[in-house]
């Protein structure tokens, strides 16, 4: 008859590590997420402003309006359309992931927001 002993170290280390690499996705997923919610509302934010600016025009460009509120969010503005005339505001932001444990190299994700301006009467 054939001892078995040790046979179980075996199976708990198998089940450890799949445990940790399983984690390790999980918290990357999460990361991830909280990245793109925080994206998400830097776009709302930049598309509401550039939208504001249309229709309430100060003399800035709505893009720059757009780009500045983007960047102190957190974000970069990597496009606005804002065709003048128009009350309608889209705009994509890009925001950092950044390292995540599973996949190697900073990681970044864009988002993009549409903001249409309805004024009373119009």
């Amino acid at each position: 008859m054939r001892s078995e002993r040790g046979s179980i170290t075996v199976v708990a280390a198998g089940v450890i590590a799949i445990t940790v690499i399983a984690t390790m996705g999980v918290a990357d997923v999460g990361k991830a997420l909280v990245a793109r919610a925080h994206g998400q509302r830097a776009a709302d934010a930049a598309a509401l402003a550039a939208a504001q600016e249309l229709a309430l025009p100060t003399g800035r460009v709505p893009a720059e309006v757009a780009a500045d509120l983007a960047a102190r969010n957190g974000t970069a503005l990597t496009a606005c359309v804002c065709p003048a005339g128009s009350l309608e505001a889209t705009v994509t932001v890009r925001a950092d992931v950044g390292r995540l444990l599973l996949l190697p190299g900073d990681r970044t994700i864009e988002v993009m927001a549409r903001a249409v301006v309805d004024l009373p009467g119009g």
